[in-house]
């Protein structure tokens, strides 16, 4: 393994999935230089609602378009902010935690950031905390090449392209709207955060397998 660990995209409050890998490493090397995709967790996360899952997406400026690189794409702040805080008040709002976490997570839906790397990682180390997990992660200078022995995490923020990922599968965990939609897995950590607040790290790690 690289002695930066596995190498990672940053996310918008990624998926269970994601957050176990930075519960499971120690070390992690955020690719700053990857060309930017669209319809990945970049800029995009799931949320469960009382009508069923949410997508919930920033919109997003790449001026090289396919060529721009994620460091390097802009948020278009156009009040998207308050749309996504309104969006999970509603979700979670009667959940066990939201109540206890409200305060550290709205200011990132009140504060305007020009890039979305610097939202993501600003965002993901308030929640990494919140947890209680802390890897140490290391943002590259340069496109980070794998090889032989790389962990490439990369794919894992795709949404219709994902690789099966044979080292991750989901421990159910209480949801707000369960008894309506069933258990709906590998959601934002938003939803295992505000669900179950500080066993959330305990999901995490019975997750990888």
């Amino acid at each position: 393994m690289s002695a930066f660990g596995p190498i990672i995209t940053a996310s918008y409050a990624g998926n269970v999935q994601y957050y176990s890998k930075l519960a499971h490493y120690p070390r992690l090397t955020i690719d700053a230089y990857q060309h930017y995709e669209k319809q990945t967790l970049r800029n995009r996360c799931q949320i469960a609602t009382a009508n069923g899952p949410m997508d919930l997406i920033i919109p997003v400026s790449t001026n090289s378009g396919s060529k721009t690189i994620d460091k390097d794409v802009r948020i278009l702040n156009n009040g998207w902010q308050k749309l996504h805080w309104g969006a999970l008040e509603a979700a979670y709002r009667h959940s066990p935690f939201f109540m206890y976490y409200e305060d550290d997570i709205r200011p990132f839906f009140q504060q305007e950031y020009t890039f979305l790397l610097d939202f993501n990682l600003a965002l993901q180390d308030s929640l990494m905390q919140l947890i209680g997990i802390a890897p140490q992660l290391t943002q590259s200078s340069c496109y980070v090449d794998a090889h032989a022995d790389t962990i490439d995490l990369r794919n894992i923020v795709r949404v219709k392209k994902s690789i099966p990922d044979a080292q991750f599968g989901v421990v159910p965990y209480y949801q707000v709207f369960e008894q309506r939609h069933g258990f709906l897995p590998n959601l934002s950590i938003f939803d295992l955060l505000f669900n179950m607040g500080n066993e959330s790290i305990l999901v995490l790690q019975q997750s990888v397998i």
